[in-house]
């Protein structure tokens, strides 16, 4: 029920795409949390690649403020979904599973910000 939940999420989440241009700000960590190949073929401006399975052992590299804003995407919302459940564990409290990378790409071509 829990992944249900989080894919349900991450599809609403997609359809939000007229607020990703605000989400995109630069005061936020961006981080990829796609493969490294993935992360190679394309990804947002700014943002950083660790992998989800790698994110409790890697998020001390980014930042260590637990309170620092952290946007999470992926493929479809599912990698970035868990990474989020896995920052909030490690207590991270501004953690957001921003969804698709297309998506993302999208409004921020939509509104004419650099991806």
């Amino acid at each position: 029920m829990k992944q249900f939940n989080m894919l349900c999420r991450a599809a609403l989440l997609g359809m939000a795409v007229f607020a990703a241009p605000l989400a995109l700000a630069a005061d936020k960590i961006w981080i990829d949390v796609r493969s490294a190949e993935e992360f190679q073929a394309g990804h947002l401006k700014d943002a950083v690649n660790i992998p989800h399975t790698e994110i409790a052992s890697r998020i001390q590299e980014v930042t260590q403020d637990k309170n620092a804003e952290i946007e999470l995407y992926c493929r479809s919302g599912r990698r970035s979904g868990l990474a989020e459940a896995e920052l909030k564990k490690l207590g991270f409290t501004k953690v957001h599973n921003a969804g698709a990378y297309e998506t993302l790409k999208a409004a921020a071509e939509k509104s004419g910000q650099p991806e």
